[in-house]
């Protein structure tokens, strides 16, 4: 029986990558995103035998309820999901519309709480099975011009944190990956200055490769955090050595 596994925002960027990386792998790959016509497209391509797609806001906790039941009904096991999909709103704080604060909430953080409420049970039937959370560097650090993203994801880091934890007694690993920059959509036009001193070096296969490894490793080789790129994991490791006021001086400056 093959593997399955079942992926938010799949309808391009990093979660399209990562569905096409699993599918290389002779996964099963559930195909969710808001995007209907995108994740429809790339089941046609990946054939009926290999795929199922359908459209989920990951901010509505009943769609993902039946989102999942589908899925299960189908594949009879949830091997890993993919906590994908995500927003993002740059620029100075009060720039951003209170509208837009809440979306990035809504869709980081409750999204993701949504996807593991509803599928614990699955995982639960599941041998082995896995969580991966796409978090990001920022959840390294506060950053300017992104505060509302990056508390996003230290949220998303936290959850990470507790569920792990708190799921090993069902033999569930709930785990993140944290890319800096990627190359999507997502970071286009976006307005903060980290992105302008750091650039983006990161395609979404580079960050498709690091989930892929980190949902199919053996569990105790697992780490609970994955920092994806050479620049992330230099602002990880110095994160953890470094004094506050360097860490708070060194993010000013990337940021500014």
């Amino acid at each position: 029986m093959k593997k399955a596994v079942f992926i938010t925002g799949a309808g391009a960027g990093i979660g399209q990558a990562t569905a096409r990386a699993f599918a290389e792998l002779g996964w099963f790959v559930g195909l969710y995103d808001r995007d209907e016509a995108a994740v429809k497209k790339l089941a046609l391509e990946f054939g009926s035998e290999n795929a199922l797609a359908g459209k989920l806001d990951v901010t509505d906790a009943k769609g993902w309820e039946k989102s999942l039941a589908i899925f299960f009904g189908r594949t009879n096991r949830l091997d890993a999901l993919i906590n994908n999909a995500g927003v993002l709103y740059s620029g100075p704080f009060e720039n951003i519309s209170i509208q837009q604060h809440k979306q990035i909430f809504d869709v980081n953080v409750q999204g993701v709480v949504n996807g593991c409420h509803s599928a614990l049970q699955y995982l639960k039937q599941t041998p082995h099975s896995r969580v991966v959370n796409v978090s990001s560097a920022s959840a390294i650090y506060g950053q300017p011009s992104l505060a509302t993203y990056s508390a996003s994801k230290f949220a998303i880091r936290g959850l990470t944190e507790g569920l792990d934890n708190e799921w090993r007694t069902y033999g569930i690993r709930v785990v993140d990956v944290m890319p800096l920059f990627v190359q999507t959509a997502m970071v286009t036009d976006m307005d903060a200055a980290s992105i302008r001193k750091l650039g983006v070096h990161l395609t979404p296969q580079d960050v498709a490769a690091a989930i892929v490894r980190v949902a199919t490793a053996r569990s105790l080789l697992t780490p609970t955090h994955t920092p994806v790129g050479l620049s992330t994991r230099v602002l990880y490791a110095i994160s953890g050595l470094a004094p506050d006021r360097l860490n708070h001086w060194l993010n000013g400056f990337v940021g500014k």
